[in-house]
């Protein structure tokens, strides 16, 4: 047991040392505050940057959402078909490949809508609509000391866009407030080369030179270019809020992130233009988290406790068990024999004894054994030696002591007699040895302790 208890001591121990190594060399990581210049557009993020406030309102009101792990090639495969509306917002933590950028519009051209929040859009993840070009110029810039959870301070000098007409973006709408760092949209055509004729009155086919490119849904099936974008809210200084179709999808800029923000949504109508943007095609709308910081790139276990401590906690506690399983019965020195312990107890003797006593009803030998040293302890007492009479012996016990003498001489008597070979039973032989163990209190002789500091001192 205590080899066992030594064994546990020291795996508390080791396990003790490695949570306090750990713990000093761990290093949180500071959370960044929420600024214009660095924004978080998580819809992770509670702050007065983030979105979280939008993907937990639609969520409780019923529609469809959800996170966006992957990256944008996955929503051409089996899990982006349930997809209707994918939603970028702000710049991205990761910026979008040329790769990422075609496979998204594919996406849109296959029926999608992409739905695309930011200040300044990226052309190459804008596809192109038709003849026409989107492009974006910001009036006003962030400052360094600026408090982004000041509303205030946020739309200052700002006045309410109104919709510029009645459409299925504009319902319900008034105004809505963007920020005065919002950026201003505008359209301009670009000029291609007139279409080739092939014969007369009759256009270049789709194709041939001079023709305007196909957008490709299937091998077999082409679908037109599409028109030119729609404004639905604007002010003098430009558009606010634009959508157009590509291939089969719907493409919906809005030009202010402030609009979907955690601090701007209960701004206004901009909650109600949130959800005219998102929930246009109903069905399952995603938000992407990918370029946002939070790709699924890893085992959910390890990515749950990342920044923590616990996984090199646990790989070295891995360690030391396999370095234990190991070094299991290998020898690291010359072979030692094993300790002989005698596991005998000294009661074996005495309980064999009396067992052998009790079988054979030798009870003489029981009483000759226990009346052999009270004799020899009474002579002591009385100052006399071991073979004097018992008379004598009872007589001197009699005087320096209250025990009657007469009695005292008929109990050793009573002994003697049994250990020289009277008849006597387990009753009489027990009341003989009560008797004795009472004249052994009476006199305060202490036998018992005696003989067993005696039997310590000779070990």
């Amino acid at each position: 047991m205590r080899q066992r208890l030594t064994i546990i001591l020291t795996f508390i121990v080791i396990i003790g040392v490695l949570v306090v190594i750990n713990t000093f060399t761990y290093v949180k990581k500071e959370k960044l505050q929420d600024t214009e210049l660095l924004p978080n557009r998580s819809t992770y993020n509670s702050g007065p940057t983030g979105t979280r406030a939008l993907h937990d309102f639609l969520n409780e009101s019923g529609y469809k959402v959800m996170r966006w792990r992957e990256a944008p090639e996955k929503l051409l495969s089996k899990a982006g078909k349930d997809v209707s509306t994918f939603v970028v917002i702000g710049s991205t933590q990761l910026p979008f490949n040329k790769d990422q950028a075609d496979a998204l519009h594919q996406w849109i051209a296959s029926g999608g809508c992409f739905v695309l929040i930011d200040r300044m859009p990226d052309d190459d993840l804008l596809p192109r609509s038709g003849d026409w070009n989107i492009s974006s110029r910001i009036v006003d810039f962030p400052s360094f000391d600026l408090d982004p959870v000041n509303a205030a301070e946020m739309t200052k000098d700002v006045t309410p866009f109104t919709p510029i007409q009645p459409t299925r973006l504009t319902h319900n709408i008034e105004s809505v407030m963007p920020s005065r760092f919002a950026g201003r949209l505008a359209i301009s055509s670009v000029k291609r080369p007139a279409p080739t004729i092939t014969s007369p009155g009759k256009p270049a086919q789709p194709g041939q030179p001079g023709s305007p490119p196909p957008i490709a849904v299937s091998p077999t099936e082409y679908v037109p270019v599409s028109h030119a974008p729609v404004v639905h809210i604007a002010d003098r200084e430009g558009a606010l809020v634009v959508d157009y179709a590509y291939g089969r999808g719907r493409v919906i800029v809005l030009s202010d992130p402030y609009l979907v923000a955690n601090l701007g949504i209960r701004t206004n109508d901009n909650l109600q233009l949130a959800v005219n943007a998102l929930t246009g095609l109903g069905g399952l709308i995603a938000f992407d988290e990918y370029h946002q910081g939070h790709g699924a790139t890893g085992n959910a276990f390890a990515a749950y406790f990342s920044g923590t401590p616990v996984l090199a906690i646990a790989g070295q506690l891995l360690l030391f068990v396999l370095f234990i399983l190991w070094t299991n019965a290998r020898r690291f020195a010359r072979p030692l024999p094993l300790p002989q312990v005698d596991r005998r107890s000294s009661l074996e003797f005495v309980a064999s004894m009396a067992e052998l006593q009790e079988r054979s009803k030798a009870f003489d030998l029981a009483i000759e054994n226990i009346y052999s040293r009270t004799r020899r302890v009474l002579a002591r007492y009385a100052g006399v030696n071991y073979n004097s009479s018992r008379s004598e012996i009872a007589k001197r016990i009699a005087a320096r002591s209250k025990v009657d003498q007469q009695q005292l001489e008929t109990l050793m008597r009573q002994c003697e007699e049994v250990i020289n070979g009277e008849p006597t039973n387990w009753r009489q032989a027990i009341d003989l040895v009560k008797r004795l163990r009472e004249l052994e209190r009476k006199l305060g002789l202490r036998m018992r302790s005696r003989d067993a500091r005696q039997a310590a001192e000779n070990i």
